[in-house]
């Protein structure tokens, strides 16, 4: 126990008190300073429940979940099988690859401003070069979402390609010795043995990537802001505005414990639906 008792006063002071304190303060109204004033039970919730705010920013952190979760894997997965191939240079591309996990938030959100950039950006002179009319990228409604999860995915494969391709070095090359003696192919090896003794990675990568999607703020700030016409104004977003700007700490903690209900109950269905496809033999 005194070995554990750092950990737990750490997680202590920066986890389980702050939860705690923002289911409490999720039941009152609150002055500019964030000190509860007037308890006054479900309101914040039912409040946020009938507003057609709450439920655009619901809207827009799903579609941004389905947006980037997917995709995001798919192309970890895609880059991690090419880059376990053994031919000369791969380590150069591993590292291309990888390289994502070493640039900030803020830098790599900065890159993206100036590629969506509908002036000098790299996006819309590619449109111009084949004759097609420029987008504004970060501030059409129809675009804007998915012009962040596009930055999200970029910003997270580093981190998925590498966990893959860890679990992909882990397999045992002698099953692979055996399926080429077989002379099966090799889209019959994905299927039958790279995807079923990797799925304990996969499901790992997807958990992880799906939590991260539903939290993500950074580049929203610096991309949107949550604009325009609240197109990106997902919820960690809300719960940022109306904490920090709009102090109003009593909405916003019940948007945090909403939050983390639909993180938990997603994840638990995650936990549910998919572990049984696990293989960890």
């Amino acid at each position: 126990m005194l070995y554990v008792l750092p950990s737990l006063l750490l997680f202590g002071l920066f986890l389980f008190y702050p939860m705690i304190r923002t289911i409490y303060l999720s039941f009152f109204r609150s002055d500019t300073q964030g000190n509860p004033i007037e308890f006054v039970g479900w309101e914040n919730f039912s409040h946020l429940l009938q507003s057609s705010i709450f439920h655009e920013s619901a809207k827009a952190t799903f579609l941004f979940v389905l947006y980037t979760v997917p995709p995001g894997v798919l192309l970890a997965l895609t880059l991690a099988l090419l880059a376990n191939q053994k031919l000369k240079g791969i380590n150069m591309f591993r590292t291309m690859f990888a390289s994502t996990m070493g640039v900030s938030v803020a830098a790599a959100s900065v890159i993206w401003l100036f590629m969506f950039n509908p002036a000098i950006g790299v996006f819309n002179k590619m449109l111009s070069t084949v004759g097609l009319s420029g987008v504004q990228w970060l501030l059409d409604p129809d675009y804007a979402l998915l012009s962040v999860a596009l930055t999200t995915i970029w910003m997270n494969t580093g981190f998925a390609f590498l966990i893959l391709l860890g679990g992909l070095q882990n397999i045992d090359r002698s099953l692979y010795e055996s399926a080429r003696i077989a002379g099966v192919s090799d889209f019959y090896q994905l299927r039958k043995i790279t995807l079923p003794l990797l799925s304990p990675t996969l499901f790992f990568i997807t958990t992880v990537t799906l939590i991260n999607a539903f939290q993500t703020f950074g580049q929203i700030d610096i991309l949107t802001s949550g604009g325009p016409m609240d197109s990106t104004n997902v919820i960690v977003y809300s719960i940022y505005k109306d904490a920090f700007r709009n102090f109003n700490v009593g909405s916003a903690s019940a948007q945090a414990v909403l939050l983390f209900l639909a993180v938990f109950i997603v994840t638990m269905l995650q936990f549910k639906l998919l572990e049984k496809k696990v293989h960890y033999q």
